[in-house]
């Protein structure tokens, strides 16, 4: 499958220019998918299957890859982007902001210890090299904090100092002393900043540019934004989709949905039925539902529509 970072970054260079970025590996094998019914026969068969499959193509040399793209919106750009381009529910499309090749990833090596290499692997986007800086992503703002503290909780203060965590070139940070902290922990270096003996100053020449902001801060609903539509990026996938991945991910879709109540059915409609009328009448055909009353409720707001559907 393909690999998307879903956040949106930024990219700065020496000369403290900066534009905006998302991450995409695209898979190199093709993509491959499971029916229900196939993937209720291997789960019964086995349970680690594709885990195996991974590790087996691996060790035999078969060495899986991903081809790694970015895209790029300028400043100027995301000033006068017709929704807002930092909203992890929206997608930029590739013919406004083409995908730019820049690299392969690719994993060939297993683990050779599952805990020390994969149970105390600790990752956290705000891990990140000069040259490469963060957005106004509201949800990549809270992960910032929310990762390392995690991580800390899970594995230690000092989970950075373990092998599969550590950087591969010595680096320099604030945090010193805590449990577990056996290597030379700087020596004698002050822990403070700053200092008489220049240590720990500043590298203002890699730090991410300054960004402006404007604009009162308040507890927006979104549903208020006229600009703000949460259906046109699921309509533009869905008419995408072959004519037999559109069967597929209805039927899947009708499966999965069957248990809950007669309500969520009507309130899942209208949202197929505002990305695009073909999708929502094919899931109220598989569903059985009412397709007047899917359009009644397709005309409320989002607040109506949950009361109406309560």
């Amino acid at each position: 499958m393909h690999l998307f970072g879903s956040h949106t970054y930024s990219l700065y260079n020496k000369d403290n220019q900066r534009v905006w970025c998302k991450f995409h590996f695209k898979t190199q094998q093709g993509i491959k998918n499971l029916t229900n019914e196939e993937a209720a026969k291997i789960n019964g068969m086995d349970r680690e299957y594709h885990g195996k499959d991974l590790f087996d193509a691996i060790e035999r040399g078969d060495y899986p890859k991903w081809t790694m793209y970015i895209q790029v919106m300028t400043e100027e750009q995301a000033r006068n982007h017709h929704e807002n381009p930092f909203d992890i529910t929206k997608v930029w499309e590739h013919g406004q902001y083409p995908l730019i090749e820049v690299g392969v990833l690719e994993l060939n090596r297993n683990p050779e210890n599952y805990f020390a290499e994969v149970e105390q692997a600790a990752f956290s986007p705000a891990h990140v090299v000069p040259g490469i800086g963060f957005s106004p992503d509201k949800l990549l703002q809270g992960r910032l904090f929310a990762y390392g503290d995690a991580q800390r909780y899970r594995l230690g203060i000092n989970h950075n100092l373990i092998p599969v965590n550590r950087a591969k070139c010595e680096v320099n940070e604030y945090h010193r002393d805590g449990a577990m902290r056996v290597d030379g922990n700087y020596g004698s270096t002050p822990a403070y900043s700053p200092n008489s003996q220049g240590y720990w100053t500043a590298q203002p020449e890699v730090a991410e540019p300054p960004l402006n902001l404007e604009g009162a801060m308040w507890r927006y609903n979104p549903n208020d934004d006229p600009t703000d539509n949460n259906f046109r990026a699921a309509g533009k996938l869905w008419r995408l989709l072959t004519e037999d991945k559109k069967q597929l991910l209805i039927e899947n879709t009708a499966t999965d949905i069957a248990p809950v109540t007669e309500n969520i059915k009507y309130r899942h409609a209208v949202h197929c039925y505002l990305a695009d009328p073909e999708y929502g009448e094919r899931f109220v055909k598989a569903t059985g539902l009412n397709m007047d009353k899917v359009i009644e409720l397709a005309k409320l707001d989002n607040d109506a529509l949950n009361r109406a559907t309560l």
